[in-house]
């Protein structure tokens, strides 16, 4: 039979009835006294805790991490469904998802700035930054997971500078080159052309570069996941690629005066005399 004590507490008029726990003691035979006393000693880490509440926690180093504060696109509602799509397909094919990206980025920045040169669509010209695009997008998404991984010191502030300046210096010079050097070898320049072409433009890109990429980088180490950083660059690279396909473009009519300058057209007629 179980007997019921009235506890002390009361809530409102009413009276609280509780069961007593039942301590169950269990009693140990001592066997052989001998045996006890050689057992070998028990370090403290062990031993049980003192209290159900109580937890042993070793201490451990923190490594520096990637991505310092939540995640904050998982808060924006049905644009979070867009991403958690888009997450899905970065973990199975990750690859296929980037030239994607990189595809659609570039072929956005060439009809843009067909657009506002105000000429005529040219097919052969969005084919050829397609191309560049294409050849680009895995190097470069790789080069981000290279950022991403490297470079992070304890302070937030130093590694993201850092990682700025690292992008400035290496990716943005050899990206550049890169471009306007293809650009001039799919068009049928020669290897001296090609050098020219980078010449008259590679320095004027870096340094309007400048003006848009450090804050961009910065905010995408700071807020973005790695796997998403290339994408969310490949936002602003459009309005980027808008802006060197004009460039190209502008140095292209450039060199077909100076080739009409040095080689003038000449009458048929002044020909045949």
């Amino acid at each position: 039979m179980i007997t019921l004590h009235r506890a002390s507490t009361k809530v409102g008029a009413r009276t609280l009835w509780v069961r007593p726990r039942h301590q169950h003691i269990h009693h140990r035979k001592s066997t052989n006294s001998s045996t006890s006393k050689q057992s070998k000693p028990v370090s403290e880490s062990q031993l049980p805790p003192h209290n159900p509440n109580e937890v042993i926690i070793e201490s451990t180093k923190a490594d520096p991490v990637d991505i310092p504060i939540p995640l904050w696109y998982h808060r924006l509602g049905p644009v979070s469904t867009f991403f958690n799509w888009f997450h899905r397909s970065q973990m199975k094919r990750p690859y296929t998802v980037q030239l994607c990206t990189s595809l659609t980025t570039y072929l956005c920045g060439d009809l843009a700035a067909q657009e506002i040169g105000g000429e005529s669509y040219d097919g052969t010209r969005t084919l050829r930054m397609l191309t560049i695009g294409a050849i680009a997008s895995i190097p470069g998404y790789k080069w981000f997971l290279f950022l991403g991984r490297n470079f992070n010191f304890r302070s937030t502030i130093a590694s993201i500078a850092t990682k700025v300046a690292v992008n400035q210096a290496v990716f943005t010079p050899i990206f550049n080159t890169y471009f306007f050097a293809m650009q001039a070898f799919l068009t049928g320049e020669t290897v001296h052309g090609a050098i020219a072409r980078v010449q008259a433009t590679v320095p004027t890109s870096i340094v309007n570069s400048l003006k848009l990429w450090p804050a961009v980088t910065a905010f995408s180490f700071y807020f973005i996941a790695p796997n998403y950083r290339f994408m969310f660059s490949g936002i602003f690279a459009i309005a980027w690629q808008t802006y060197l396909s004009f460039l190209n473009r502008k140095e292209e009519k450039i060199e077909l005066a100076t080739d009409s300058l040095a080689r003038p057209a000449v009458a048929e007629s002044l020909k045949a005399s």
